[in-house]
């Protein structure tokens, strides 16, 4: 295609060219007529700002139909009667951004059409910079998640493999709320700088989070080399961190995620990464993203949801296990535990769903309705029994639950409202509870123990228990795990343990219960040591209340 040179006097268009150029000299925007003269496109007249945007004659060429000249072409060609398009114009450094429009000046002629700019600029460069700021932490001036997700986006174009590091630092938190958010942002800039000090050249360094970097690198040669790089980042950990006023000792958890060209999801990358990390908290030592980890980990965020919705509309339910006397073989009282059968007819273990439970926080909602459940089922056997039954209902609390919720008004309002007295609970806690927090929980079950109810320490000899707070805190009997009574009869160094545990709990003015008890043998054992009382299948599984109940009338007849 031809183009002409700028010459307004030669190419009238269909309107005089001197009167042309004086109404697009009158334009508050760079304008020119253009039209098909002789087989070309050709600039009939143009007005100064025109000329000024850069679209002049140069070397007897004019740049406007040099840079535009096709689109003109094609738009007389068309018939329509007016287009807009955005245009670059000029080099990378100095680029001018313009909205450009085609219009016809006449329905009748087809073959001239006004060109008008609207330089768009500084708008262009206003909108690039902005759009940079909030891809920046402000802080470190690295790039935040955005701006890391989109680096990640490019490199799973442009490199075969890549893999991306999360360093999470352990601590900050509590750095951060002791000492102020001074100090913590002057140590995360701190940490900033070391970490580029541990990358290779072309490596990028970014802010994810409050206190967690990412790190994009390619992968030259083995997978090796992202582990390689995180232990240099540990290795920087290693000298404390000296601030302002404070020198401080921070370690840092890496996690690695690896990608491959052809991915498309950077968020996808960075979870994963972050996964890895959480692991590396739990092991001490950096680890790599593990697919068969992660979806067992979205198979425990599934239970949550499901478990959520079953707690929320009681769909789930409690059965009942005998605790014997082992003297008279009477049953003193039944363990509620609780039980879950999904809406497709699976039965998921307990242990599977408590854990999650107590890690989501539904052990609260859970454990609130597992203890009113289990006093109505005690109190309906009283009636039943026409009035007390005999027996008491021993009821599980967690650690979580002690710290989350108002256990003692909970266990009040229900005896209240079932018509019974604290002395028909039991209440079993596992030693993780003394540990968590034992002031306050001493004061808690002092409050239990001023309802009536009986205090017992589950699975004892399994934990970590301090003998100095199992003398002082309020506790009544001590349940014997069935790791050490299970063969018991047959490992000298188990009947050891039992011995020992009984002869605490004497010591103590405690009672005893011994779990797992699975044979009558063993029972008899047992109650000859001076045990209290015995929980096992040997008595029963856990039953549902109407089988629970049918036991009882019939063993305590």
């Amino acid at each position: 295609m031809a183009t002409a040179a700028l010459d307004p006097t030669d190419y009238p268009l269909g309107l005089d060219a001197s009167v042309a150029a004086r109404m697009i000299d009158m334009m508050s925007i760079p304008a020119a007529i253009v039209g098909l003269g002789n087989g070309a496109v050709i600039a009939s007249a143009t007005n100064i700002a025109f000329r000024r945007a850069g679209f002049g004659v140069v070397n007897g060429r004019a740049r406007l139909l040099t840079a535009l000249g096709e689109r003109i072409e094609a738009f007389l060609a068309s018939g329509e009667r007016q287009s807009a398009f955005a245009h670059a114009h000029g080099e990378a450094i100095d680029c001018r951004f313009f909205q450009v429009t085609l219009s016809r000046s006449s329905p009748m002629v087809r073959d001239e059409c006004i060109v008008m700019l609207v330089d768009q600029t500084a708008q262009h460069l206003s909108e690039r910079s902005l759009r940079r700021e909030m891809k920046t932490d402000a802080l470190t001036g690295l790039p935040n998640r955005e701006g890391f997700g989109d680096l990640i986006e490019q490199a799973m174009t442009g490199r075969r493999h890549h893999a991306v590091l999360v360093v999470d630092l352990h601590r900050f938190g509590q750095l951060n709320a002791c000492m102020g958010s001074l100090v913590g942002d002057e140590l995360l800039i701190t940490v900033a700088r070391r970490l580029k000090g541990a990358l290779r050249g072309r490596d990028t360094l970014g802010r994810i989070g409050g206190d967690e970097f990412g790190i994009l690198m390619a992968i030259d040669d083995h997978a090796e080399e992202a582990q390689i790089l995180a232990e240099r980042i540990q290795r920087a950990f290693a000298a404390p961190f000296r601030l302002t006023d404070y020198e401080i000792s921070v370690e840092g958890a890496v996690g690695i995620a690896y990608g491959f060209e052809g991915d498309d999801d950077a968020e996808e990358m960075i979870r994963h990464a972050q996964f890895a990390v959480k692991r590396a908290k739990e092991s001490g030592r950096s680890e790599v993203y593990q697919p068969a980890a992660f979806t067992i980990a979205r198979a425990q965020f599934a239970m949550e949801t499901e478990l959520r919705h079953a707690v929320e509309e009681k769909r789930l339910r409690l059965h009942y296990q005998p605790i014997c006397d082992l003297a008279s073989g009477r049953i003193t009282k039944f363990e509620a535990l609780a039980r879950w059968r999904t809406q497709d007819g699976r039965e998921i273990s307990p242990t599977e769903f408590i854990p999650v439970a107590e890690e989501s926080g539904l052990i609260v909602p859970l454990g609130r309705w597992a203890i009113e459940e289990a006093a109505s089922t005690l109190a309906g056997w009283d009636r039943a029994a026409g009035g007390n039954s005999g027996v008491r209902m021993a009821v599980n609390l967690s650690a979580i639950q002690l710290q989350r919720d108002t256990v003692v008004d909970v266990i009040e309002r229900t005896l209240t409202a079932a018509g019974l007295t604290g002395d028909r609970f039991t209440l079993e806690l596992t030693e993780s509870v003394m540990v968590s927090d034992p002031d306050r929980i001493a004061d808690t079950m002092l409050a239990l123990k001023g309802l009536g109810a009986t205090l017992a320490l589950d699975d004892f000899g399994t934990g970590y228990s301090n003998l100095a707070y199992l003398q002082k805190l309020p506790i009544d009997i001590l349940k014997i795990d069935r790791s050490f009574v299970t063969g018991m009869l047959a490992d000298r160094d188990k009947l050891a343990i039992v011995r020992a545990i009984l002869g605490l709990a004497q010591a103590l003015g405690m009672r005893t219960t011994a779990e797992g008890v699975e044979t009558i043998e063993l029972g008899q054992t047992l109650g000859a040591l001076g045990c209290n009382y015995g929980q096992g299948y040997v008595y029963a599984r856990p039953l549902d209340a109407a089988a629970a109940w049918s036991m009882l009338a019939e063993r305590n007849a």
